[in-house]
């Protein structure tokens, strides 16, 4: 399983990359592990407000569909376009197959993300 250092988890098993005021969020390698292939993913539109919390989108794969959980609060400015032809590109590589980007609405809503650290003993439990 691959944690990258750099980025910031929830326990939900996101990950958020911080650019600025946006932030890329995708799904861990973990979840995708867990959730087998990866054949759909549902995405939020352009211009959505998203709320800590909440659920914006589904990853359905062979196993199970499942909800995406917003880490962190904002505006939807872009989605991965390129998951709707290739969903399994989650699978090959859950930390380039971002999800969507946000302009985030409360930057210190990362405080209460874990570090790469925190999110490999959460799953250990």
């Amino acid at each position: 399983m691959k944690v990258i250092p750099s980025l910031k988890y929830c326990k939900e098993h996101t990950w958020v990359k911080i650019d600025g005021e946006y932030a890329y969020i995708g799904i861990t390698d973990y979840a995708q592990d867990q959730l087998g292939e990866i054949l759909f993913v549902e995405m939020p539109e352009v211009e959505d407000e998203l709320t800590k919390g909440s659920d914006f989108g589904v990853v359905e794969s062979s196993k199970v569909a499942s909800d995406l959980i917003a880490p962190i609060s904002g505006e939807v400015v872009q989605i991965n376009e390129d998951l709707e032809d290739e969903p399994e590109a989650i699978n090959e590589d859950a930390y380039d197959a971002w999800i969507i980007k946000i302009k985030m609405s409360d930057p210190e809503e990362l405080d209460s993300l874990i570090n790469s650290d925190g999110y490999e003993a959460s799953i250990e439990e």
